[in-house]
């Protein structure tokens, strides 16, 4: 890798820690941090899906642990989980009988 190669990896590599460690994001932030693109953040928030603040009515901004929160907020159980939750079930009807 050549010397300017480098700087830009190490420029990269500290504005996401920069980013993980701010509690407000910027729009671009927050597609960096998600990984989604701005149009896509920008559909969400205007159907209001999305948690965000727009304290002059032109920038959003968004709280990262809301954001971390949203992201996670419907999890899918495994097959595994699935498993045990219908053998739990199961066993609850066979009892009752």
């Amino acid at each position: 890798m050549t010397q300017e190669e480098l700087d830009k990896l190490a420029a990269a590599i500290s504005d996401s820690i920069t980013i993980c460690q701010k509690e407000v994001l910027t729009l671009d932030e927050a597609a960096q941090y998600t990984g989604m693109k701005k149009s896509s953040l920008y559909k969400l928030t205007s159907a209001r899906l999305l948690p965000h603040s727009k304290p002059n009515g032109k920038y959003c901004f968004f709280n990262r642990k809301a954001l971390e929160e949203w992201m996670m907020s419907n999890p899918v159980a495994t097959t595994t989980e699935l498993n045990g939750l219908a053998q739990a079930y199961c066993m609850k009807k066979k009892t009752s009988l």
